[in-house]
């Protein structure tokens, strides 16, 4: 178990750093402090051959190409202020009316033209003797159009028995809407493949209902017993012929009471691979990367684009500052958000 730190590169006048985490049995993931963002995650198939199971890339560089930019898919970056779309890129909060960037159409996502993907975090602690680092970052009042002074901590641990242990902290000065997620899209064939024949099975039995922009509209559904009920394992392609599309779907765990839960697990015959996701989250947005343009790649040759990556966003409600049943969207001023997200790798 180690950790180890090495320059990326440089933004302006500013050294971006690459943390790698490594445990006993070749796991090995590496998160530069630009966006707190994961680059790479290796692990072993079932022959004990490593590979790359993220899309992301090996040079900075890579992160501001036109190809990246113009597609814009978040690539492993930690998400927010507010992940997700809100609505009109506008939300009210004790009378007062806040105005966000329109990213996508009238909607804000992500946080904004300089979410926190975009942002530079800071190296506060690290052991290099274990596998663990935790970033900071801070929110400045209104940046984005948000309210607040927000401090931002985010710590990663690889542990020994093969878990990537992801931990939020917040804290705010003022009243603000808050949720932040991990937005790594995973292959567990080493992208020797699409994700089509990975099998996946989601502990939900609702999910939201967004309008035709995009955007939740607070009401959910059932899915029991439709194409998309995930609740015993299905392969993604088989899914998708039946829906007649890919997966963005947020799905809802009952009751959770944002307790440390098993959600969904992934599998992969060929490879033997497997993820299985743990969360303290009400949600989970599932992306089979509909979206994802063919022309991005690794700087190795490993191709992207769609559907050759899923995504499992776990964080509170899309849209949630304009849902009046949102659990827990908006941070007090006496309050520290805490989350944990656990992937949890297998071959």
């Amino acid at each position: 178990m180690n950790t180890s730190i090495q320059k990326f590169g440089t933004i302006e006048a500013d050294d971006i750093e690459l943390v790698t985490l490594n445990n006993d049995n070749g796991v090995e993931v590496k998160i530069a402090t630009y966006g707190a963002t994961i680059t790479s995650i290796r692990i072993p198939d079932k022959n004990g051959e490593k590979g790359e199971i993220v899309c992301g890339f090996d040079q900075l560089e890579s992160y501001f190409s036109d190809a990246y930019k113009s597609n814009a898919p978040y690539f492993g970056g930690t998400v927010g202020r507010y992940c997700s779309q809100i609505k009109e890129a506008k939300f009210t909060l004790e009378g007062v009316e806040y105005q966000l960037n329109k990213i996508v159409g009238e909607n804000n996502l992500h946080g904004g033209r300089i979410g926190f993907d975009k942002k530079l975090w800071s190296v506060e602690a690290f052991d290099e003797n274990e596998a663990s680092v935790t970033m900071k970052t801070r929110s400045n009042h209104l940046e984005e159009g948000f309210p607040g002074n927000v401090d931002v901590w985010v710590t990663f641990i690889l542990t020994a028995d093969n878990e990537l242990k992801i931990e939020y902290k917040a804290t705010t000065d003022q009243k603000t809407p808050f949720t932040i997620t991990n937005h790594t899209y995973f292959n567990l064939t080493g992208f020797k493949d699409n994700v089509l024949h990975h099998s996946v099975k989601i502990a939900a039995d609702k999910k939201q209902v967004w309008d035709e922009t995009g955007a939740a509209t607070g009401e959910n559904i059932s899915v029991i017993d439709k194409p998309d009920d995930l609740r015993t394992p299905k392969l993604i392609g088989d899914v998708h012929e039946a829906m007649g599309d890919g997966f963005e779907h947020y799905y809802l765990f009952d009751d959770k009471a944002f307790k440390l839960d098993k959600v969904a697990e992934i599998e992969e015959e060929t490879s033997g691979r497997s993820l299985q996701v743990y969360t303290t989250e009400p949600g989970m947005l599932f992306y089979t990367g509909k979206y994802t343009s063919d022309e991005l790649k690794r700087e190795s040759g490993l191709q992207y684009g769609k559907y050759r990556g899923l995504c499992l966003e776990t964080h509170r409600y899309p849209n949630g500052p304009n849902i009046s049943n949102a659990p827990k969207s908006i941070l007090d001023t006496d309050e520290t958000y805490q989350s944990t997200t656990i992937f949890k790798f297998g071959w």
